[in-house]
């Protein structure tokens, strides 16, 4: 029996290839030698993306950037050929902050580490980058990413401003000489699900700066210096950069989204079908028996077009019946029937103190796995109808 295992990250447990290992290590204990299984990482196009590429055969590359607040960080990225694989996160990201999100963070935050890491992907001669965007710390309509690629702002005395969102209403002018001509040779992907615009009440301030320690006081600050740095990068380049903060996406890590549609002319396409064609999850599905994915917690936001789904919607286009495995699941019968998942296996079915399921998830995976796989052993070649997936 051929198993594919393709899950996401336990967030704040275990990383996508951990939990595809404790599965694969389970399933072999369960159902012994006879049962063969491929382990495909995959993610959504957040946290988690560089290790869905480092498994599908990209070379992870480490480099020193800017972090969120100016320090110094080592971030991973992931390279095949001329293609990079780059996950914002790990350059300007919410976990990369010492004291959590807080207001003065929430106005200083800036993105040019993403644009740093843009550049050592170029100077490695990439020229196709994909850029997964999410749980970011900045704030500031992606102006950091033009500053990591060489453009400089000015205020209206000549000189340069600081990075992060509220600096930006101080915008007078923008230097582009210095910036990256690669970038015109450049193909970009923007791997998102967000459809917020840049500005307003739906836009990147009101919606997520919250979440990024902003006051109420903080977003009506930032709303009004992104839409300031709108009208300055539009007087420079042309109206297309005012037109590219009303796009769907341009709200996206704090308005990284706005900058890649803006000024890196990038496609904006769901996440999850970015990982799962550069992982050629469809391809290397082929003569399966099952599949397995999963996330950490299975809930009403995984119906709208997380990691599981994706997986689901690929293995029922190839005729693979597909299961699911989770720390938790809210959903009821019928949402997870529709969502085309057999079964769902749930670590709270075994261990109900949620706080252990997170601090022992690898055991209990196994424990899973080996349940499923002893399932599988005792009803394979008993049936044909596919009745051992009611395990």
């Amino acid at each position: 029996m051929r198993v594919v295992i393709a899950p996401d990250k336990f967030k704040g447990s275990l990383s996508a290839p951990d939990v595809a290992k404790h599965l694969a290590t389970g399933l072999l204990a369960g159902f012994g030698q006879g049962i063969q299984a491929t382990r495909i990482p995959v993610a959504d196009g957040g946290e988690g993306t560089i290790d869905a590429a480092i498994g599908s055969g990209f070379t992870r590359r480490t480099t020193t950037v800017t972090g969120p607040l100016g320090e110094p960080v080592k971030a991973d990225f992931a390279v095949k050929g001329t293609e990079a694989v780059i996950e914002m996160a790990a350059a300007s990201g919410l976990a990369l902050l010492p004291d959590g999100p807080r207001s003065e963070t929430a106005k200083k935050a800036t993105s040019i580490g993403t644009g740093e890491l843009i550049r050592a992907a170029l100077d490695l001669g990439c020229r196709k980058i994909i850029l997964g965007v999410g749980g970011s710390a900045n704030t500031d309509a992606g102006a950091g990413v033009l500053q990591g690629l060489g453009a400089v702002f000015l205020d209206e005395h000549g000189n340069e401003l600081p990075g992060g969102g509220a600096a930006l209403a101080e915008i007078d002018s923008i230097d582009f000489s210095n910036f990256d001509v690669r970038i015109e040779a450049t193909e970009f992907v923007l791997a998102s699900d967000v459809d917020n615009p840049l500005l307003g009440a739906s836009g990147a301030p009101a919606i997520f700066g919250p979440q990024k320690g902003a006051t109420p006081d903080d977003v009506t600050e930032l709303d009004k210096a992104l839409e300031h740095f709108v009208d300055v990068l539009a007087a420079t380049t042309g109206q297309h950069a005012k037109y590219a903060a009303k796009a769907e996406g341009a709200g996206a890590a704090g308005g990284v989204g706005y900058i890649a549609i803006a000024a890196l002319k990038a496609e904006r396409r769901p996440g999850i079908d970015v990982v799962l064609e550069f992982t050629e999850l469809e391809q290397r599905l082929k003569g399966a028996d099952l599949v397995i994915t999963g996330e950490g917690s299975l809930d009403e936001q995984s119906l709208l077009g997380k990691t599981p789904m994706g997986v689901s919607r690929a293995a029922q286009r190839n005729g693979v019946p597909v299961i699911a495995v989770c720390g938790r699941s809210t959903l009821s019968r019928e949402q997870l029937a529709d969502a085309g998942f057999h079964t769902v296996h749930a670590l709270t079915d075994l261990e109900k103190d949620v706080q252990k399921c997170i601090a022992e998830a690898g055991p209990l995976l196994e424990q899973l796995g080996k349940h499923i796989g002893v399932y599988l052993a005792e009803r394979t070649g008993t049936t044909d109808n596919k009745e051992y997936l009611n395990v």
